[in-house]
């Protein structure tokens, strides 16, 4: 039997629609409201299908990642801060009207209130992580994950590594993260600037979605955002999650890959034409020598 989360693989989807959507309609996006809507009304029914589930924290991954994505395309400031406000309230009325969204957060504030019911997760995730120091126990020396700390596998593994690894793991994780955010930024401008906009574009989604849900994760294990579902990218245990992952950075190798092709290719090319025009100045300075010229 094989188990899918559909949400992991719809954030990949949806950065490539968003992406050739930004190729095809990208004036559209960047001069009327119409066509900045468009997209954001795809990847809203997207979400609704997703609050079904429910998976609330797919959802807001995936509405950070098309509006990183539309903004960096051009799109208006004061409509993308529009949306950003209307997305705000909406997520702050599913969380009134959800009794256990309200819950989630209300415990957030206050774990140590309820440690053994409500805060049982973020109090022994906080535990690990002051357990850890600046060295940690060393690899496999976790107590916490020992049925003390639930999902210590999925979507409380930083608060495992923190407590395995220390400050100085935890702070060399945190710089992969920030290592792999700057180089799809990177990767992206170069595909940008040799007219590559399709791989451009979904390179920045891909950036900014890892490092979204990454950020999100970090932030539940160390109780400065509220409870999510939502796994550490490329390190927590599963199946989908952990493919979807590696076919996005697949996909970030091969645009950097097709970018030094043509890179190459245009050296090539203006080192033949250099060639050309310095032989044709030897000739006619040759010529000139000579006095045929004169």
């Amino acid at each position: 039997m094989i188990n899918l989360q559909v949400s992991e693989l719809v954030k990949l989807f949806l950065v490539i629609y968003v992406a050739g959507y930004l190729v095809r309609h990208g004036d559209a996006v960047r001069r009327s409201l119409w066509g900045f809507l468009k997209p954001m009304m795809m990847v809203g029914i997207a979400g609704l299908l997703l609050l079904m589930e429910p998976d609330f924290g797919a959802t807001v991954v995936i509405m950070g990642t098309v509006l990183g994505m539309t903004f960096l395309a051009g799109a208006r400031f004061t409509q993308f801060m529009a949306f950003v406000s209307m997305f705000v309230c909406a997520a702050m009325l599913l969380v009134i009207t959800s009794p256990y969204r309200m819950q989630r957060l209300t415990s957030f504030a206050n774990p140590w209130a309820d440690p053994f019911d409500s805060g049982f997760q973020l109090t022994q995730s906080l535990i690990a992580i002051g357990t850890g120091g600046w060295f940690g126990t060393g690899l496999g020396g976790s107590v916490q994950k020992l049925f003390y700390l639930p999902e210590s596998h999925t979507d409380f593994l930083f608060a495992v590594l923190s407590e395995e690894l220390g400050f100085f793991g935890v702070a060399i994780i945190i710089l992969l993260f920030s290592v792999l955010f700057f180089r799809s930024m990177k990767i992206a401008s170069q595909a940008e600037a040799v007219g590559n906009y399709f791989a451009a574009y979904m390179a920045y989604g891909i950036g900014i979605w890892l490092s979204v849900q990454a950020i999100i994760n970090m932030g539940v294990n160390v109780g400065l955002l509220p409870t999510k579902g939502l796994t550490l990218p490329l390190m927590s245990y599963g199946g989908s999650s952990l493919i979807v992952c590696c076919m996005a950075i697949g996909l970030l190798m091969r645009i950097q890959f097709e970018i030094r092709g043509v890179s190459k290719q245009a050296s090539k090319r203006s080192a033949r034409k250099t060639g050309g025009n310095r032989r044709r100045q030897s000739k006619a300075s040759a010529l000139m020598s000579t006095g045929r010229w004169s």
